[in-house]
């Protein structure tokens, strides 16, 4: 559904989506630091949205992460670096419309949860790290450097996430659980398709492999066994094995004895006989 959608109304997708929230919230941090702005006023409270500030459904999400302390401000960069990096790939990979639609699916689940059961506070973490899972996803094996030594891998870095979700829903407080909750609800809707195809193509490649192991250790394996004799198609491939119409079950037969056999019935055919 979503490919097709977006294969009829990919135009109106907004491009750069991910640049124009690194800006603004690099705006926001700028602002803040020379006493232009009262970051304050962009969080997400559902409360006062729903009282006359209504910009704060939208607003929280050009709010920087938390820069406490000069480690944080220094590692910002490399942060709005790697926001940049994984949102650009996900409208290359997507287009722009379907990469809009998971930021606004994601900033619509992050405000109900906000709003529900009680209107409370919320934040745009859960949803900036729902864009690494999905990179993740479609990168598994993209290589980040980490403080230019480690080199790690994206899946371990989703691996990671996943735990900390899991984390945050055991020991926070319900608001927070929601927005959690929002967050991996988000990436199921959009790649939950993906997931169970991956899964089913990972359960065939299973079977293959153990069919090749028991083949490699055992022979190929009989597709057709003469129920007389024995004889197989690996045995004897050159032979035509067919089945008789008048056995009970699915009873294989050589040449020889396709018309020369006593016919296995069942304990229902041996009464009325």
């Amino acid at each position: 559904m979503l490919d097709n959608f977006n294969r009829r109304f990919g135009r109106f997708g907004i491009p750069n989506i991910t640049l124009l929230l690194v800006v603004g919230q690099v705006f926001v941090l700028l602002a803040a630091l020379i006493g232009m702005l009262d970051p304050s006023r962009l969080k997400l409270d559902a409360h006062a949205a729903l009282n006359g500030e209504p910009w704060r459904f939208v607003s929280f999400l050009f709010l920087p992460p938390p820069s406490s302390d000069p480690l944080s401000l220094m590692l910002l960069p490399f942060t709005w670096w790697l926001l940049y990096l994984m949102g650009d790939a996900l409208e290359q990979e997507w287009g722009a419309l379907r990469y809009n639609l998971f930021l606004l699916c994601g900033t619509a689940l992050t405000v109900a949860a906000a709003l529900w059961p009680v209107p409370t506070f919320g934040l745009n973490t859960y949803l900036l790290l729902s864009i690494g899972l999905a990179f993740a996803w479609l990168n598994p094996d993209f290589e980040l450097s980490l403080f230019f030594v480690a080199q790690v891998k994206m899946k371990w870095i989703a691996l990671l996430i996943w735990i900390y979700f899991a984390y945050k829903i055991v020991v926070s407080p319900g608001p927070i659980r929601m927005q959690v909750s929002a967050a991996a609800v988000n990436f199921a809707i959009f790649f939950s398709r993906e997931i169970y195809l991956s899964y089913r193509q990972g359960r065939r490649k299973v079977d293959r492999q153990m069919r090749r192991a028991v083949e490699e250790r055992e022979g190929p394996q009989a597709r057709h066994r003469c129920h007389v004799c024995g004889k197989t198609d690996v045995t004897n491939p050159e032979m035509d094995f067919r089945y008789c119409s008048k056995c009970a079950g699915d009873q294989c037969y050589c040449p020889e004895h396709i018309f020369k056999h006593e016919h296995v019935l069942t304990d229902s055919d041996e009464t009325k006989d």
